[in-house]
């Protein structure tokens, strides 16, 4: 049995029993993970709890076993220890945060590799962290690249069913793991193809294409979230409509 260890950050974690937690973390390199940390409720672990906490960046630990376990095969953590202080995320930031976080558990499988996204995710919090202005294109930004990491990337540049690059002029619909297909309707799945055309540049400082993003990627993700509403909506939904 060897020790694995991780960069990491904390995504969700609920109670096991009177001294336990189970902690759901997004690692560098094994993806998503499930750590059960035994004890970590009791006073003599408070230092470990107070380590434990979202976005922290974090170093965790766990025995790596081949053999089934009481816990069917979730990990054990052994250790974990911070990098650096816990990012500065406060007000409608802390709340952007908190919802990119629910997105990652709903969305990623367990145990797998998504190594280019733990680097984008990183990045994300760090311009949360810093910036004044409104976190809508950063979260547009984020969306469209979680898309493409778990393997839906669209194409924004040409229409599904013919094969023709998207036209500005013309109306699409949104269908689910394919794209764009013409439509003679404009409706809350329709883009016209000037929008198209926008998303795929990222032209999220325009607010009519921010608009348009936010209402893509609102249909983009549903399918993966699960029909339970994101909770963390709620916390900032004062702020954005």
């Amino acid at each position: 049995m060897k020790e694995i260890f991780q960069h990491s950050f904390l995504l969700h974690t609920f109670p096991y029993r009177e001294s336990s937690i189970f902690l759901d973390c997004f690692t560098n390199l094994k993806g998503r993970v499930r750590l059960l940390a035994k004890g970590v409720r009791t006073n003599k672990c408070s230092i470990l709890r107070g380590i434990l906490q979202p976005f922290t960046p974090l170093i965790i630990y766990w025995k790596d076993s081949s053999n089934s376990n009481r816990y069917n095969n979730i990990k054990i953590l052994s250790q974990a220890e911070s990098v650096s202080i816990r990012l500065p995320l406060n007000g409608v930031m802390l709340y952007s945060g908190l919802y990119i976080n629910e997105l990652l558990n709903r969305v990623l499988f367990y145990d797998i590799p998504y190594v280019n996204l733990f680097t984008k995710y990183t990045q994300c919090l760090s311009l949360l962290a810093s910036s004044m202005d409104s976190p809508e294109p950063i979260l547009r930004h984020f969306e469209f690249i979680l898309l493409k990491e778990i393997g839906y990337g669209i194409d924004f540049l040409h229409c599904a069913n013919s094969g023709e690059r998207i036209k500005k002029t013309m109306i699409y619909r949104y269908c689910n793991e394919k794209g764009f297909v013409t439509s003679l309707v404009y409706d809350k799945y329709s883009f016209t193809g000037s929008e198209i055309q926008s998303m795929a540049l990222r032209e999220f400082d325009k607010p009519d294409i921010l608009r348009a993003a936010k209402r893509f990627t609102r249909i983009a993700l549903k399918p993966y979230i699960g029909k339970n509403p994101i909770k963390s909506k709620e916390l900032f939904s004062y702020f954005f409509k």
